[in-house]
């Protein structure tokens, strides 16, 4: 069983101040997850984690403008934090709200010093968004690694499949990109594995050897 499917929700935050909780400040490794909205970003965490509503989708895209922590826990020690971050690409509450939520999770992604990698989720029909490529450049100074996982790969052919990884590994050659289904199960176990290579394990050392980026 892979240690993702142990994964519990912990708590939700909409403001910076409260990521001083108690359960989010034990300077735990985080890996978050993002992309657009309806780009599969909750389908995948659950696949992941092997459970059916751990994170959900708001009915409205764009509507929840929150931070979801689930804890990954090994017998009795806490490993890490995934974080579900908002889906971006929709405005659904307004110029105001809209630029607070902004400010929040860029500054999230800009100063958490517990963030150790990003799991970006594209639709595999329509990867590399001017939104997705203004994330890339803006977390771009943290060095961050990133894994993008092009979601929905179903729905296309194996030709097309190709085809937009080739372009998309050449868009961003720092990074780990990937073709994942989660319909077909396609990416997962390649997917886990690069997940839990961000957590240390219950002894200290790195789950597997250390990349550099």
């Amino acid at each position: 069983m892979s240690l993702l499917h142990r994964a519990r929700f912990i708590d939700t935050v909409s403001a910076l101040g409260q990521l001083r909780r108690p359960g989010l400040d034990d300077g735990l490794p985080e890996v978050a997850f993002v992309g657009r909205s309806n780009a599969g970003k909750s389908t995948a965490i659950n696949l992941l984690c092997n459970q059916k509503r751990l994170a959900f989708a708001s009915k409205t895209p764009g509507r929840t403008q929150h931070l979801n922590f689930f804890e990954i826990a090994d017998r009795d020690q806490r490993r890490g934090l995934l974080v579900d971050l908002p889906g971006y690409g929709y405005a659904e509450a307004g110029h105001q709200r809209q630029s607070e939520w902004d400010e929040f999770l860029g500054r999230y992604l800009a100063e958490r010093a517990e963030l150790r990698g990003l799991v970006l989720m594209m639709d595999a029909r329509r990867p590399l968004t001017d939104l997705d490529l203004a994330l890339l450049d803006f977390v771009a100074p943290r060095k961050l690694p990133v894994l993008a996982l092009l979601t929905k790969a179903d729905k296309l052919t194996r030709s097309e499949q190709a085809q937009v990884l080739v372009r998309t590994r050449a868009a961003m050659p720092d990074h780990t990109v990937q073709l994942f289904s989660a319909l077909k199960r396609v990416g997962l176990e390649e997917a886990d594995a690069k997940v839990l290579g961000w957590f240390p394990p219950e002894d200290g050392r790195p789950l597997r050897p250390k990349e550099e980026f």
